[in-house]
């Protein structure tokens, strides 16, 4: 913006006036803004949580040797039955495969967080810095943004509330992570490694998806219809990728729970 001066003072003081009242306005939006991208962005620190791994690793480790027993022995007693002497087979690949990511999985959940970190990275620097803040350069942006302004910070608010939970989620994950993927190397706890898995993954990429609906939301801003109602492009924006991860964290982990129950509800009607 030029500077003020004798020749341009009419048009110059209320562009500092405008310019200073939007800067009053964004300033609480921009500490929520920059928890919210940190909470999209930055790596998750494991640290806190190698111990407590270390031990689930330790725990597991104890069950190596009985499976590795028990594929030998049914590969001996096989015989001659092609069928079964491939099932030893099988089952002993599984358990070496198994072996070999658990004891690998703090590695590759650490890789797993590393690589969701550098893909919404990558996506949210395509975003124009100012898609988040507030901005007085129409009269119905101006009347907009007045009257949903507490809507934007109670948006932006509950995002990052909910960020801050799979913040914990993931964080916690890698503790559970060894134990899904022994679970799913067992037959009869397939479906609860399974579910381990799938939970762990979407909390740990949601966040590129969310960057993705944001660099949608952000280009409607191009069409004339939503330009002059950037308020509500925002937290529409907000609320949808809020509904997104409450809808693949929490519903389908509850949906999924409610599936396993039905099947062992099914299976203990069978013995009664």
């Amino acid at each position: 913006m030029a500077e003020c001066g004798l020749l341009n003072l009419a048009t110059c003081l209320p562009e500092k006036f405008f310019q200073y009242l939007v800067n009053i306005i964004n300033a609480p939006i921009k500490p929520l803004l920059s928890l919210v991208k940190g909470l999209l962005s930055e790596p998750i620190s494991l640290s806190l949580f190698v111990n407590l791994w270390a031990i689930i690793i330790y725990l597991i480790s104890m069950f190596y040797g009985l499976f590795l027993l028990y594929s030998g022995f049914n590969f001996m007693i096989s015989g001659h039955d092609v069928q079964k002497r491939e099932q030893a087979k099988t089952w002993l690949r599984n358990i070496v495969i198994m072996i070999i990511l658990v004891q690998a999985s703090f590695l590759l959940y650490e890789i797993a967080i590393e690589l969701s970190s550098i893909l919404t990275t990558a996506v949210l620097s395509l975003l124009d810095k100012n898609f988040f803040l507030l901005t007085f350069d129409n009269i119905i942006n101006i009347g907009l943004q007045l009257i949903f302004f507490f809507v934007y910070l109670l948006a932006l608010l509950l995002t990052a509330i909910i960020l801050i939970i799979r913040y914990v989620i993931v964080a916690v994950g890698v503790v559970f992570f060894p134990i899904g993927i022994f679970f799913y190397f067992i037959p009869p706890l397939r479906q609860y490694g399974s579910l381990i898995l799938n939970f762990l993954g979407i909390a740990i990429f949601i966040t590129f998806f969310d960057a993705i609906i944001l660099i949608g939301f952000s280009k409607l801003l191009g069409i004339q219809l939503f330009s002059s109602m950037k308020i509500l492009v925002m937290i529409s924006a907000f609320l949808f990728i809020d509904a997104l991860m409450f809808f693949l964290m929490f519903f389908s982990l509850i949906k999924a729970g409610f599936n396993l129950a039905t099947k062992i509800g099914g299976v203990v009607s069978k013995f009664t």
